[in-house]
């Protein structure tokens, strides 16, 4: 398969009609057809329903519409955005982040960067930190932000800080009628049933959080998975559990769930910052400075 294809799929799916595809497409009716049964034998899979004269996608062909023109918009988005930069003289700088790190100094980090140099895009791609590490030796980011340590001789990692983690109780939950800041202990949290996120992919700070409860002593009653630190939180004001998550989820302000810092020493989660190896471009330098002295404001601001 490739982009031709894809765009030739996409014309018939969206005019349902190949003559009309081929009039769009500025090309001739049998040889569009013929690339369109070649897409469905590659595959596999029927994209089209023929009655007659009439189509209509199949179930296969509505997913693949739907993700193929996902890609195609952001392939143009990349083509649009090299021309600028190369026609303007201008640099691209690609920052990779776990979501979770976006509730600490990362928005600050990203909102200097952004207008430190006329001269550089500031690009942003939301990933998982193992998939930072195939993005930084790629070349698709130049910098990344996780809380994951893998070990990989082209990539160079630093951890800027370990920000403790909090529990996240319902409002009517028992933990939460305990004094204000009132710390609960692993032994309690264990103990309740608990929602674990993400769910995948996998390792992730899903199993750092296991990992802890383990060296602990403990073993966590998962009851519930989720994907997104959000549905988390979510299920934990349903009731249906407890989590934890880094400190800095407590600027997300909620009324219907508590936060309760936690006893048991050793309860934090690391936040990284990778790049390539021997990479010591001016930029670079200047944001790992940068995300370096934020980091040491919020864990300064942690510890008060």
């Amino acid at each position: 398969m490739d982009l031709r294809q894809l765009r030739y799929f996409q014309a018939v799916a969206q005019e349902m009609n190949v003559t009309r595809a081929a009039e769009k497409l500025h090309m001739a009716q049998p040889p569009l057809s013929r690339q369109i049964r070649a897409l469905e034998e590659e595959l596999g899979v029927l994209l089209f329903e023929r009655t007659g004269r009439s189509l209509r996608l199949t179930e296969a062909g509505r997913f693949l519409l739907e993700h193929s023109l996902q890609l195609t918009t952001r392939l143009q988005e990349v083509v649009d955005a090299t021309r600028r930069i190369g026609q303007q003289g201008r640099r691209w700088f690609g920052i990779g982040f776990v979501p979770s790190t976006l509730y600490g100094f990362v928005p600050e980090l990203i909102r200097r960067l952004r207008s430190a140099d006329p001269h550089v895009d500031v690009g942003l791609s939301e990933m998982t930190t193992l998939q930072q590490m195939e993005a930084l030796k790629s070349g698709r980011i130049d910098i990344g932000f996780g809380r994951i340590l893998f070990d990989d001789p082209d990539v160079e990692r630093e951890v800027l800080m370990a920000e403790p983690l909090v529990a996240v109780v319902g409002k009517s939950h028992a933990l939460a009628a305990r004094p204000a800041h009132g710390a609960v202990g692993a032994a309690e949290l264990a103990g309740q049933p608990f929602i674990l996120y993400p769910a995948r992919p996998r390792p992730s700070y899903a199993d750092h959080v296991l990992g802890l409860f383990r060296a602990a002593g403990w073993a966590l009653q998962v009851i519930q998975e989720a994907n997104e630190l959000q549905t988390a939180i979510g299920l934990v004001a349903a009731g249906l559990g407890v989590t934890v998550v880094p400190a800095s989820v407590q600027r997300l302000q909620r009324d219907d769930i508590v936060y309760l810092p936690l006893a048991t020493a050793g309860f934090t989660s690391p936040v990284i910052v990778s790049c390539r190896k021997d990479d010591r471009s001016p930029f670079l330098v200047q944001a790992k400075a940068l995300a370096a002295g934020l980091a040491t404001k919020d864990a300064e601001a942690f510890r008060a």
